[in-house]
């Protein structure tokens, strides 16, 4: 008889379940950074699973979840694989006084215990050889993880060399990598700007940072890192709050919060203090770590197969609250997707008082089955970004809603989810479509739809595009609606009469402008291109077309094909550019802003160097020690040869470094195309 049989189906089912439950949420929490359960809700699962396979240990299983630290690996190329020297585990979770009580209980007597915040970023372990930084790995699936080094060194907070006469000849500190809240914000403004998917919180946004191939775009983002524990052989100290304290010495980050306790009372007296606080500190917390301060007593308490005995996590539960879904409203951006908002009745939550939370799309809707007049759950997303996470369904006694979509209370999404999306502009009145694989409703009214207009507007005039001060939001309002802005061309027909007759402005503030509107004819071609507003060409994108295509005159004549060759650039963005220029109202638009004086081509010397590469057709792939993809790029425009994102027939080699893609390197050998390595093309750079 199969041992299988020997247990009920229910618990058999359960065991299965839960396994598959909790692999699915690990994937999408470490891997694609979106995570689909709270933590509280992981770890009740967990623990029953581990429950029932402690009672059914016939059904041992060395890939269940219980048998495994989660994973932060993606599935991303170009990082190398190491090996942690010490294994990179998991903490246990509580959540309430009396599993820390039961925690402590089984410690030494008169133990002391170090209290530190437990940032929510992603954590690192960092290797310094003789004061040299040569290591920055990911936890990985604790045994494992990926080096990521080059974008380590773009943390201002991270030393790359340490210099003291009391250095050990190695010595490992591990960390969190955190984006502090105020680059969080200005990030996911930028990707709301640009309609890429936002964030959901700042663990996902660094974890998603970390593992970009551009260390340029690490930089940008603003990463900080705070340091909490230090491994090695024959370190100074005795104590774990010793060895933290010489960290801070030797220059590292780490936490002014820390505290050593020496009882239950005060560990939890520190906890509450937190719970508080936390919410004015400049990066995510998401709980208490609680470690025995002497390593000798850590030594002797030592490890379970996943996590240590001498430390464990208090979390702090997730604020949410209750309240009612008084009306559905929509917005729409500059390029016509209606997102649906939540108008809520004002409730208190994390500090400030909510009363809209956004609702992403009609899939989103559908799958809470929430209506208008609905009693709904609020939770603050990352601390900071209001979303409803559930409805009550204990019966409520009905409020009506407020007015309804049509001008009526009679709203659908009032008397059943029925049809829960508006199918016209609520701004023009245009029918609605949907595209085909999309989640979002779009106004296709372009040039008529007056959010659209004003949003294109906001947009070209922003600070990563034109950069012309003095155009606000309001400002942009009131000349649209005083008939002076129709479209972002309308801008450089603004005079100075224009601009001081308007209330709030007078003579200074219209001659500011002015001024800034002249200063944005020297913006450069990548950025005007940019600040155009094509569908999904974002800042980066726009500057690897504009590296393509030098001038406006040479984009609108581009290919499908063509496009598509340019690294990142895919169907979807290749078939929004031809669209852009197949307008005539865009033609038009381009035409004015050119006669303007407003940059249409790159006003850089790409004049060859040399013609060491001429004609030739290359293509870069993996990861570089000497220089970056960027560079060796401009490298081979600057020796006569084109770079190429994909191989063809055409292609004369493969620039291939470490980590190449297999499919790349499958197609080179079908094709007989030679790889060339690094040193290889620098030695063909200077064969002397």
């Amino acid at each position: 008889m199969d041992l299988f049989d020997q247990i009920e189906q229910p618990e058999r089912d359960e065991i299965l379940n839960l396994r598959r439950e909790l692999e699915d949420s690990n994937y999408k929490y470490y891997v694609l950074n979106a995570p689909t359960m709270s933590d509280e809700e992981f770890d009740r699962k967990m623990r029953r699973l581990q429950d029932l396979e402690a009672l059914h240990p016939e059904m041992a299983d060395p890939k269940s979840p219980t048998q495994h630290v989660g994973s932060d690996l993606t599935a991303k190329k170009g990082f190398e694989q190491v090996t942690h020297r010490y294994p990179m585990l998991s903490l246990a979770n509580t959540y309430s006084r009396e599993e820390v009580e039961d925690w402590v209980r089984k410690l030494p007597d008169n133990v002391e215990i170090v209290c530190e915040l437990k940032f929510d970023g992603l954590s690192i372990s960092l290797w310094y050889e003789h004061g040299i930084l040569t290591h920055a790995v990911t936890r990985g699936d604790g045994v494992r993880g990926d080096d990521v080094l080059s974008n380590i060194k773009t943390i201002p907070s991270i030393p790359w060399q340490v210099t003291r006469p009391d250095l050990p000849d190695f010595f490992e500190l591990r960390g969190e990598v955190l984006l502090p809240w105020k680059a969080f914000e200005r990030l996911n403004k930028e990707r709301e700007e640009q309609e890429e998917p936002l964030f959901a919180n700042p663990r996902n946004a660094a974890s998603g940072t970390l593992k970009l191939q551009d260390p340029r775009e690490v930089a940008r983002r603003g990463l900080t890192a705070y340091l909490y524990y230090m491994l090695g052989d024959n370190l100074p100290g005795t104590t774990h709050y010793e060895r933290l304290q010489l960290a801070r010495q030797w220059g590292f980050q780490v936490s002014d919060a820390i505290r050593v306790c020496h009882s239950v009372d005060e560990v939890m007296q520190y906890i509450a203090h937190w719970d508080t606080e936390r919410k004015n500190l400049p990066v995510a917390t998401d709980g208490i770590v609680l470690k025995v301060n002497d390593l000798a007593q850590q030594q002797a308490l030592g490890y379970t197969a996943k996590t240590p005995r001498w430390a464990i996590a208090y979390k702090f539960p997730a604020e949410r609250q209750l309240t009612r879904l008084r009306r559905i409203t929509y917005q729409v951006g500059r390029t016509g997707v209606v997102t649906p908002v939540a108008n809520l009745d004002p409730v208190q939550l994390s500090g400030t008082v909510v009363q809209r939370a956004t609702l992403h799309n009609e899939d989103f809707i559908r799958s809470l089955g929430i209506r208008e007049g609905d009693m709904v759950w609020v939770e603050k997303g990352g601390e900071i970004i209001p979303k409803i996470v559930g409805k009550e369904t204990a019966p409520t006694s009905p409020t009506p809603p407020e007015e309804g979509l049509n001008g009526s209370s009679e709203s659908p999404l009032f008397e059943g989810v029925g049809e829960v999306f508006p199918r016209v502009c609520p701004e023009c009145g245009t029918p609605l479509v949907r595209v085909e694989g999309e989640a979002a409703w779009r106004c296709p009214n372009e040039q008529g739809c007056p959010p659209q207009i004003k949003g294109r507007i906001e947009h070209f005039v922003s600070r990563r595009a034109m950069n012309i001060d003095g155009l606000g939001e309001e400002t942009i309002d009131l000349l649209y609606s005083q008939g002076l802005l129709h479209n972002i061309a309308d801008i450089y027909d603004l005079t100075l009469n224009d601009l001081a007759r308007q209330e709030r402005l007078g003579i200074k503030s219209a001659q500011n402008i002015l001024a800034g509107i002249e200063a944005s004819k020297q913006v450069p071609w990548s950025r005007v291109l940019f600040a155009l507003g094509i569908r999904m060409v974002g800042e980066t994108t726009a500057k690897k077309i504009a590296r393509r295509y030098r001038s406006i005159d040479e984009l609108q004549w581009a290919t499908h094909d063509q496009l598509t060759s340019i690294e990142d650039v895919g169907d979807q963005i290749a078939d929004n550019v031809i669209a852009y220029f197949n307008d005539f109202r865009n033609i038009e638009i381009v035409n004015r802003l050119r006669l303007a004086g407003v940059q249409m081509e790159s006003t850089e010397d790409t004049t060859p160097t040399t013609n060491l590469l001429a004609g030739k057709s290359i293509v870069i792939s993996g990861v570089f020690a000497r220089h970056s993809r960027d560079e060796y790029k401009a490298m081979i425009e600057a020796n006569g040869g084109k770079n190429t994102g994909s191989v063809s027939k055409k292609t004369s080699f493969i620039l291939a470094g470490d980590n190449m893609g297999p499919e790349k390197r499958k197609k080179a050998e079908d094709l007989g195309i030679p790889l060339v390595t690094e040193d290889d093309f620098l030695r063909m750079l200077n064969p002397s």
